[in-house]
């Protein structure tokens, strides 16, 4: 245990980190105990047990400090995939509802591009204003608008712009699992934000940017996994305290925008010059998840530094995916499909929430697409729903720090099934008979 040191949990943390960057020690290696480092360094035992803590939540060690601790493996996205039964149906993978997207075949088919080569670096400038004029039409700072190639690569980008491995980050608990991997994956060191209804709460982020994060991540409408969404004094008074830190980026993640059955808000500055931000619309929710496309708006810097990325990349974003976006999403046809997905999935969650309640089932979403309900054994809520033939997702795979739940995806809902769901999983949470031999 020669490699751990320092006097602080910040100095141990460090020095374990290193350690296991460097290949001092191999996934899976037990750690020493938190008494054997407080006696060696000369520290108290609560000293290395916060530095446990600390790269716990960053994803490096698993297991508790004083009970022992393990180098974490190395995160795979397929281990959070949850693999569905055939004869099972899928309210676990955060799908969209197939029906309610525009049949993309007649666009195809009609589609006009010239064949072109490598000066086709520009983004489309049709759908940078058709962009802009949505930002804007929406209430929102629309800065320099880029294209990227959906709300994950916006995300990357937007936090590489600004971030450095070892910084710390606020981002929400529970919050969305591909954004935590990607934070844990660039070094960064998340800093949970816990939620109520109204989205990230204030005196939460106060104690965050205190604690030295560098960045926060908000999801203002539909969060995933928990349906919250920021009411309007909530995201001023995100912005209000955001407006006291000049130098901590924001990055929001509006990924359902116009079908999430909320109003759009932000906690992006008045004045876009003022601090770093950015917000992300994603159109795979509306359009189309193979549609890998987002729009992003932000202060110049940030997207300048985006776009400096993207050029040493990919370099841009497929023009043929650009136009076609574009006449999709602009056409009067689909502000129409639009505004009736957004009316078939509010009302899904409403007759959701509405049976849970009459099992006397908390569950929570006033926008997006899953309905999130607090249990106290997760697993075995997930396999009792398996065995009534319906598929949810267990919310650990969701949290840091946030108590246990379940997610519950609602697209996959045909109309009338609500009651039985919420049956089900009445009965799922109903503790099991003890048996005795």
């Amino acid at each position: 245990m020669h490699f751990v040191t320092g006097r602080s949990a910040a100095d141990i943390a460090a020095s374990v980190e290193r350690a296991i960057r460097t290949g001092q020690v191999s996934p899976g290696e037990q750690l020493p105990s938190v008494r054997e480092v407080a006696e060696r360094l000369g520290v108290n035992r609560n000293t290395v047990t916060a530095a446990y803590a600390r790269l716990r939540d960053a994803g490096l060690v698993t297991g508790n400090g004083r009970q022992g601790s393990r180098v974490a493996g190395t995160p795979s996205v397929e281990i959070y995939r949850t693999i569905i039964p055939a004869d099972v149906r899928d309210l676990a993978s955060g799908n969209v509802d197939a029906s309610l997207l525009p049949d993309l075949r007649p666009w195809l088919a009609a589609l006009d591009l010239a064949p072109g080569g490598y000066e086709m670096v520009e983004d489309d400038p049709d759908l940078v204003r058709f962009a802009t004029h949505a930002f804007r039409t929406d209430g929102l700072p629309a800065g320099r608008v880029a294209v990227v190639s959906g709300a994950m690569d916006g995300l990357e980008r937007g936090l590489r712009a600004h971030l450095r491995q070892g910084d710390a980050i606020g981002i929400e608990d529970p919050g969305y699992v591909s954004a935590l991997l990607l934070v844990r994956s660039l070094g960064l060191k998340p800093v949970p934000l816990p939620l109520d209804d109204d989205g990230v709460q204030v005196e939460a982020l106060e104690a965050a940017l205190a604690a030295g994060i560098r960045g926060v991540v908000l999801t203002p409408r539909a969060q995933n996994p928990t349906g919250s969404c920021m009411s309007a004094e909530r995201a001023a008074a995100l912005a209000a305290v955001l407006d006291r830190h000049p130098d901590v980026v924001l990055i929001e993640d509006d990924h359902a925008s116009a079908v999430s059955g909320a109003p759009p808000v932000t906690a992006a500055p008045a004045h876009p010059g003022s601090r770093p931000w950015a917000i992300i619309r994603s159109v795979s929710k509306f359009l189309g998840p193979d549609l890998r496309l987002a729009v992003m708006t932000g202060d110049a810097m940030t997207i300048a530094r985006l776009q400096d990325q993207q050029a040493l990349g990919p370099r841009w974003v497929s023009h043929i995916i650009q136009r076609l976006v574009m006449q999709v999403w602009s056409a009067p046809e689909t502000t129409g499909l639009i505004a009736r997905a957004a009316t078939s999935y509010a009302a899904r969650r409403e007759r959701l929430l509405a049976c849970l309640a009459a099992e006397g089932i908390t569950g929570t979403a006033r926008s997006g697409l899953h309905v999130w309900v607090p249990v106290q054994r997760e697993a075995e809520v997930v396999q009792g729903m398996l065995a009534r033939g319906w598929a949810i997702q267990a919310g650990e795979i969701f949290r840091l720090r946030s108590g246990p739940g379940v997610r519950i995806g609602i697209a996959g809902l045909a109309a009338g099934e609500e009651e039985a769901v919420a049956r089900a999983l009445a009965d799922s949470m109903r503790p099991g008979r003890l048996l005795y031999t």
